[in-house]
């Protein structure tokens, strides 16, 4: 089954810059699925923060308000590898950071409607 390993987290000020990168193995990238990056801060609920589909969909790609202009998230299929690039970090912005995989291709973006996770990567920002 699909295994998701983030690293890229860490400790950074305001305005600064952060990767994360998330390695997908086993992720069926040549049908129409979806991976996203998901958020979560102290006492907060579990958010989406980008999504992108693959195989057909692939290039589609969908923003939270809240980062939009200030993230990116791109794929690196030769490696397996998703990434989540931050920029004008601020310290709202600061939460654990999830990387997620829906096989479904589908549209919401509830946390329901991802069927693997990763085990998340910290995110601090002052």
């Amino acid at each position: 089954h699909v295994q998701l390993v983030e690293s890229g987290g860490g400790s950074v000020q305001a305005g600064g810059s952060l990767r994360l990168s998330c390695l997908a193995l086993y992720f069926p990238y040549d049908t129409n699925n979806r991976m996203g990056w998901f958020r979560q801060g102290a006492g907060k609920q579990r958010e989406a923060v980008a999504t992108t589909y693959t195989g057909v969909g692939y290039g589609r790609t969908w923003y939270a308000d809240s980062v939009k202009d200030r993230f990116t998230i791109s794929r690196d299929g030769a490696r397996n590898t998703l990434y989540l690039q931050m920029n004008s970090l601020k310290p709202e912005d600061t939460a654990v950071y999830y990387c997620a995989a829906d096989l479904g291709g589908r549209c919401t973006r509830g946390v329901t409607d991802f069927d693997y996770w990763g085990q998340g990567t910290q995110v601090t920002v002052s």
